[in-house]
């Protein structure tokens, strides 16, 4: 397969590209001759899906471990790419997670990694990356949020409040990159078949029991979503219809609902 004039040159920086979403997003990408930055802590992972699309694709694809809990390891990543001249004109914030249990029982250094993570790296990022975007004249930031961004979350409380952190910080910089050629997208997927639900310790709770999305389908809605420069995009009907609810009914019921699902 050989680049389309449209892709040629063209780079993603992804997050959280060794699983889950973030690895179904590289093979968007890299179908439409798009190459490649993948980060996530498992360099081992990132090599083999390196390999694998350099195989498939016309494409180069660079591999880069980084834990993005640790500010120091962030901005080794940003100075290795700025000293080689990589351009990022896709910026993929995906890399995220959660923990489940009442708040004061969960570990104290995780919780504050999970906001890390889920907020400051990837508010890190957008503004390390975003000014070389607008001086091109082109960029698509992609930051995966979640339904949980649209109410509390009582049992993963820091989870709920770092994904509306993202919700609301994607929508005020769309508002202001408007007329740029750069968009940013915010991208709600509510419980999809990752390994997160597992990792936080979630998987055998309400949320993951009724109905659970496919990575693919999500990883397609996010990817098309982002190409087209929509701000908010809910996949699913009953996402879409979740999010919908939550705005009309009152906070209590709103939180009794989250609570009753995250146990």
């Amino acid at each position: 397969m050989s680049k389309s004039m449209q892709t040629q040159n063209r780079r993603a920086l992804v997050t959280g590209a060794s699983s889950g979403i973030g690895r179904e997003l590289c093979r968007h990408f890299a179908a439409d001759g798009i190459d490649l930055v993948v980060v996530a802590r498992r360099q081992e992972r990132l090599e083999e899906l390196a390999e694998a699309l350099q195989a498939e694709y016309d494409i180069d694809v660079r591999v880069e471990p980084c834990d993005l809990a640790d500010a120091e390891a962030r901005t080794a990543l940003f100075e290795r790419l700025d000293a080689d001249d990589v351009n990022v004109d896709y910026l993929v914030n995906n890399a995220g997670f959660g923990s489940n249990g009442p708040f004061h029982e969960l570990d104290r250094v995780r919780e504050l990694d999970q906001v890390e993570v889920n907020v400051v790296a990837l508010t890190d990022l957008t503004h390390r990356f975003l000014p070389g975007m607008l001086a091109r004249g082109f960029g698509r930031i992609l930051n995966i949020a979640s339904t949980a961004a649209f109410q509390p979350g009582p049992y993963m409380s820091v989870y709920y409040a770092t994904k509306a952190y993202v919700l609301s910080f994607t929508e005020g910089i769309a508002h202001e990159l408007e007329g740029t050629g750069v968009t940013a997208t915010a991208h709600c997927p509510g419980a999809t078949s990752t390994e997160f639900a597992e990792e936080a310790s979630n998987d055998d709770t309400l949320l993951f029991k009724s109905g659970v999305a496919t990575v693919e389908s999500v990883a397609e809605h996010a990817y098309l979503s982002m190409q087209r420069g929509k701000t908010v995009a809910i996949p699913g009907l009953k996402n879409k219809f979740g999010a919908t609810m939550v705005r009309f009914s009152p906070r209590k019921l709103v939180r009794s609902i989250a609570a009753r699902l995250n146990r």
